[in-house]
């Protein structure tokens, strides 16, 4: 009963919510590399190895900044959620479930598996000497798209890979958005980003570049994947909102961008993953 009741805990604690922003691309990318709807058991394992992924680099991340989450206010509450031994079986658990079910997807995933993790890991330490802290943040989820490629196919082609491109611009982009939150503590942490490097005003005009180029990529991810008109309409609205999260970033207010952060990019998922879907399947 006791473990059962530290689950929503530890969901809180990683931010389970937030998986829904790697998952979609990730399905896309499945569903354009098979042309449709693969079998059910790739589909399964897509899902379960996004899962134990995100699950060990958030515990990873969260044992690594424990001392440091415990100063800044936005965070301080995260090690009271679940003991720091707790955060640990978990990283290790989800570390080896992740690499168990890149086994049983094909030989190449699983011979993968321990970079992805190893890029998904590293992030955590790269605020310490790069002010490009986002930019792995985004490479660790873009591991996503050519993921399910490779476990569609077990080859390498352009199109999950400009697909990857994509995610690193657009999760570098609204990651620097949600950073103006820490600007003050990471500075006195001594910790570096795209907002302690170009402060606050021009670290939003680079996120706006930075989703610029998203679009841009993800428009040449439909050209080269050969995607249909219903994937070109889908890019219409998520180019509208791009530009409703940087004009709600552009009022500083903490409560705004965090409902942007969340709502905007959640949709632009969705949006992206329905499209894909159909174009590929029914249209």
């Amino acid at each position: 009963m006791t473990a059962l009741a530290s689950v929503p805990k530890f969901l809180q604690f990683v931010r389970f919510s937030h998986t829904i922003f790697a998952m979609p691309f990730a399905l896309g990318a499945m569903f354009v590399a098979a042309h449709g709807l693969p079998s059910g058991r790739i589909v399964l394992l897509i899902v379960l190895a996004m899962i134990f992924a995100r699950t060990a680099a958030m515990t990873f991340n969260r044992l690594a900044d424990w001392k440091i989450d415990q100063r800044n206010p936005r965070t301080e509450g995260r090690h009271r959620l679940i003991p720091r031994s707790t955060a640990m079986v978990g990283c290790v658990i989800a570390s080896v479930g992740f690499i168990a079910t890149s086994w049983a997807i094909n030989p190449l995933c699983f011979a993968l598996s321990p970079a992805a993790l190893a890029i998904a890991f590293f992030y955590s330490f790269t605020k310490r000497f790069t002010h490009a802290a986002q930019f792995f943040l985004g490479l660790a989820l873009a591991v996503a798209p050519v993921g399910a490629w490779l476990a569609v196919t077990g080859s390498f082609a352009s199109p999950p890979l400009i697909l990857a491109l994509a995610v690193v611009l657009w999760l570098a982009g609204f990651d620097t958005i949600y950073a103006t939150q820490d600007y003050e503590i990471d500075r006195r942490e001594g910790l570096k980003s795209m907002v302690v490097w170009l402060g606050i005003p021009g670290a939003l005009r680079a996120a706006q570049l930075l989703h610029a180029g998203t679009w841009i990529t993800l428009a040449a991810f439909g050209w080269s994947a050969g995607l249909g008109l219903v994937y070109w309409l889908g890019l219409v609205p998520i180019l509208g909102l791009l530009i409703y999260e940087h004009r709600t970033a552009k009022s500083l207010n903490v409560n705004a961008i965090n409902a942007a952060f969340f709502n905007a990019n959640a949709w632009i998922g969705v949006i992206f993953v329905l499209t894909t879907f159909i174009d590929r399947t029914l249209a």
